[in-house]
């Protein structure tokens, strides 16, 4: 059976511990808070990685992401070869009013197109202003920091080692190129001179 007053007497002693502590204040503005790398601030744009697939409009619960494209024609690349046509991207935005922030968008975009950044202050007087177009969701882009670095032990990305294969067999041959034309240049100094036998008389 409890003792009679034992809830007051703990709740008093916490009251204690907590006067006798330092109260740690953050003084928001003048001293911005140290938020953790994957913080959810708003979403940054990567223009240039977006093929309007319209993936992200499609998966988001809220239908916050506005995106609109039209299609242009590609010309052939080689002789003979056929037109192909393309999605341009004429709007993207995201209305944060209704965003809830769940990053699914960021998770299905194949392209990596949509990134998350720690950036906050974007409070506006309007709900209307919390529709955010391409351009500056694009500015966000430079607030994202940057990916922590792998594992060492981790085995590496297969676009890197691709890329990286890439670039070594690139540079294996120019270098048997070079090695090829300094050959040649080499047989051409060392060849000697041909001298013109005189004609006999006739």
């Amino acid at each position: 059976m409890p003792i009679p007053g034992s809830g007051l007497a703990k709740g008093l002693a916490v009251t204690l511990r907590t006067m006798t502590k330092r109260s740690h204040t953050a003084q928001y503005p003048e001293v911005q808070p140290e938020l953790p790398p994957r913080s959810r601030g708003v979403i940054g744009l990567f223009e240039e990685n977006c093929t309007v697939c319209m993936l992200c409009a499609r998966e988001c619960p809220d239908w916050c992401i506005y995106i609109d494209s039209h299609k242009e024609t590609v010309p052939a690349s080689t002789p003979g070869g056929r037109e192909r046509s393309r999605n341009v991207l004429d709007r993207f935005a995201i209305d944060f009013s209704l965003c809830m922030y769940c990053g699914i968008c960021i998770e299905v975009c194949p392209f990596d197109a949509l990134f998350w950044s720690p950036e906050f202050e974007y409070a506006e007087t309007d709900i209307h202003e919390l529709t955010h177009e391409r351009d500056k969701l694009r500015e966000w882009m430079w607030t994202v920091p940057a990916p922590p670095a792998l594992d060492p032990a981790a085995e590496e990305p297969k676009e890197i080692a691709a890329a990286r294969k890439a670039v070594e067999k690139a540079e294996a041959a120019a270098a048997a190129a070079a090695a090829a034309a300094a050959e040649t240049a080499q047989a051409a100094d060392t060849e000697p001179p041909t001298t013109p036998t005189p004609e006999s008389d006739a």
